[in-house]
């Protein structure tokens, strides 16, 4: 693994933090967070995984954002789709939150995609891998899908189409979203979608859980 002269941040600011956002962390929770960050920080010197370089915002934007779905709904097991997966955001976040998921990591970029591995090595996670594959390949490799996730993929017809689509079938969306694309998402058809959720101490960015239509 690669290393990071950066000291991890403590238990006790990881607690606080993760508070704030209604999170309780156990202790091995709480060291796979900081491994995780350590080996981002560390990958990120060369990849630019992340373009937050501030661990305490790391912890808040990424980690806590992420973590905040299993508190607005009931994540804590099922099939999880995490589309564009970049840094691991949000799929592996709440697989440590929420152990019992079974998570697929879907990233187009090889380079991104060895760094999840890495991550998912490092921090002996299981039933959850890696799919270096644009999401639009994908059908019968993920399904049945209970959650598709995404913070930051765009094209969003084009992703709930898919989403829904036979061959994949996904029981639910969610989508961190920033309040100007609201409206554009809740008009797709093939959805039915909940109240925006907002995220706690962020300006304008929201949780977005829609259930495919059946008509």
């Amino acid at each position: 693994m690669l290393t990071n002269d950066q000291a991890p941040l403590s238990p006790e600011v990881i607690h606080n933090a993760a508070k704030d956002y209604g999170l309780q962390l156990s202790p091995d929770q709480v060291s796979k967070i900081q491994r995780y960050m350590s080996t981002l920080l560390a990958w990120n010197e060369k990849f630019n995984l992340t373009a937050i370089r501030d661990p305490l915002e790391i912890l808040r934007r990424h980690f806590c954002e992420s973590m905040y779905a299993a508190v607005a709904l009931p994540l804590q097991s099922g099939r999880l789709a995490d589309l564009g997966s970049g840094g691991g955001f949000p799929g592996l976040p709440l697989k440590i939150i929420c152990p019992d998921l079974h998570v697929f990591l879907v990233e187009s970029n090889v380079k991104k995609a060895t760094f999840l591995a890495e991550v998912v090595r490092e921090l002996e996670l299981t039933d959850t891998r890696v799919l270096v594959s644009r999401y639009e390949e994908l059908g019968e490799e993920i399904a049945p899908i209970d959650f598709v996730c995404s913070r930051a993929l765009g094209e969003f017809a084009t992703f709930l189409n898919w989403a829904r689509s036979e061959r994949v079938s996904a029981n639910q969306a969610v989508l961190w979203i920033g309040g100007r694309d609201l409206p554009e998402v809740r008009a797709i058809a093939g959805w039915n979608w909940q109240e925006p959720v907002a995220i706690p101490h962020s300006l304008q960015r929201y949780l977005l859980v829609g259930s495919r239509s059946e008509a």
